[in-house]
């Protein structure tokens, strides 16, 4: 995180302290269910990284102005990484208790918090259909995991489809062969170190900000992303060819400290939740109607996009499952798709 950023977070950390201590001590009583005191507005800012004109974004920003609009929240959105350009960095302020929602992703939350199983929803060509997310909260296994969070003081309170991940290169990429070598941005953790390993690139997990500058200055070949936050950051500046492996089915998990959650009054807390699954599930469909757009503004900026065949990136990562890179529990894939009816 730059000097910037790291002011700006450390003032918004000062400034709701101060808030959250001022507001409680200007009540009589805390409400039944939770610390927030009866009356008073509850602060929550949802911060991401993505530009403002993508889904998630509109999502989030509808969420608060929802919440505002009933006079119970004080909610605010920070996107573009205007807190920080770091996800995890974010999460890691929510857990502290901050009153943060940040919108994560499965593997992320694995590797952060410790829990190899959770690294399926998003281990790549695994689940290939967003429609398996709508059935994902009522699973006993999703359940599980959301319990194991909660003990580490985090609260997964929704998954939202977020577009397919692919690759965007300098150079032409038809298959798994054209990755070699090359430096691309992608996660800084497991599951982003698993792709890199199999299909033979140098997995570079830096901050989304830095992505654009470090094509143009040739320390990085290119990233994978989805396509509507490489449009939004104007990645088809410095990238002309788009490869489709979509290879990961990308979801962004929101979660906020489960301190904040369990401070709302019971009302509060239920209607914080559900405007947040209800944008959730919305916005699925808005982002996987949109992307076939984002593929077309692509071209009209000059990049290649090339429908790859997909079956020989499936075979190259075949050996994370046979050798069980991500540390799966015993028939943890069964058992997820026989949960989810597929």
């Amino acid at each position: 995180m730059n000097m910037i950023r790291r002011i700006f977070l450390t003032a918004l950390i000062v400034v709701v302290t101060a808030g959250l201590a001022f507001a409680g001590g200007q009540q009589g009583g805390q409400a039944s269910g939770g610390g927030q005191a009866a009356g008073t507005k509850i602060i929550v800012t949802f911060a991401g990284t993505e530009a403002a004109t993508t889904g998630q974004s509109r999502m989030m920003q509808e969420v608060a102005d929802k919440l505002n609009a009933s006079g119970r929240f004080n909610a605010d959105v920070q996107v573009n990484g205007a807190l920080s350009g770091d996800t995890d960095n974010l999460v890691t302020q929510a857990k502290l208790g901050i009153p943060l929602v940040v919108p994560s992703d499965p593997g992320r939350l694995a590797s952060q918090f410790n829990i190899p199983d959770l690294n399926i929803l998003m281990a790549p060509y695994v689940l290939t259909d967003m429609s398996a997310l709508e059935k994902l909260p009522d699973t006993a296994i999703f359940k599980e995991w959301q319990a194991q969070l909660e003990a580490q003081g985090i609260s997964f309170v929704a998954d939202m489809y977020n577009g397919f991940r692919s690759f965007y290169t300098t150079t032409p990429v038809a298959g798994p062969a054209d990755l070699s070598g090359l430096r691309i941005r992608g996660f800084g953790n497991n599951i982003g170190n698993a792709l890199a390993k199999y299909l033979n690139f140098a997995n570079i997990g830096i901050s989304w900000g830095e992505v654009l500058p470090g094509i143009q200055q040739k320390t990085l070949d290119g990233c994978e992303v989805q396509v509507a936050t490489a449009y939004g950051s104007a990645i088809y500046e410095v990238t002309k060819y788009l490869a489709l492996t979509k290879h990961y089915m990308l979801q962004s998990s929101f979660v906020c400290s489960t301190q904040l959650l369990n401070s709302m009054p019971e009302a509060d807390r239920k209607l914080f939740l559900d405007t947040i699954r209800e944008a959730a599930r919305k916005y699925s469909g808005i982002i996987a109607t949109e992307e076939a757009g984002y593929y077309q503004q692509m071209k009209d900026k000059g990049v290649t996009v090339a429908e790859v065949d997909l079956q020989p990136f499936q075979d190259a990562l075949a050996p994370l499952y046979s050798n069980n890179d991500l540390g799966f529990s015993p028939g943890l894939k069964d058992r997820l798709f026989k949960e989810l009816g597929l």
